[in-house]
């Protein structure tokens, strides 16, 4: 079966992006009771670091494909033993914090092999019409 040039470059860009929307979530708990709103916006914002350094490397990523595909995977394979052993350590299950990994890391690492798929895909193609 063959899978569309178009299809392989926008899958990983909508799937980084609903990864970076899945972890802006977990800024919503900077919003508790006894805070007042100029506390909980600073620490939403604070919060929000992460998603926006991900976004930076998403734009990275867009342009320079091989690159960012680089970074993806770094950053999925890289952070997954210290959220492991973070979820661990507060729920002392290996399966819930294999989940947790799947749901938070795995997306990231999909995103950085697809983005390197993209580039070689892309690359391959540019080779044959230079050929011709």
């Amino acid at each position: 079966m063959k899978i569309s040039i178009r299809v392989i470059h926008w899958l990983p860009r909508v799937i980084c992006i609903l990864a970076i929307l899945f972890a802006s979530l977990f800024a919503a708990d900077a919003f508790e009771p006894g805070l007042t709103i100029w506390q909980q916006f600073g620490a939403f914002f604070i919060h929000l670091i992460p998603s926006f350094i991900l976004l930076a490397f998403l734009i990275i990523a867009w342009k320079w494909e091989k690159f960012g595909g680089i970074i993806f995977m770094v950053i999925g394979f890289g952070l997954s033993p210290f959220i492991f052993q973070h979820n661990y350590n507060m729920n002392h299950s290996i399966w819930m914090s294999l989940g947790i990994i799947l749901a938070i890391t795995f997306p990231f690492v999909i995103v950085g092999i697809l983005f390197i798929v993209s580039h070689s895909i892309k690359k391959k193609k540019l080779l044959k019409t230079n050929d011709v």
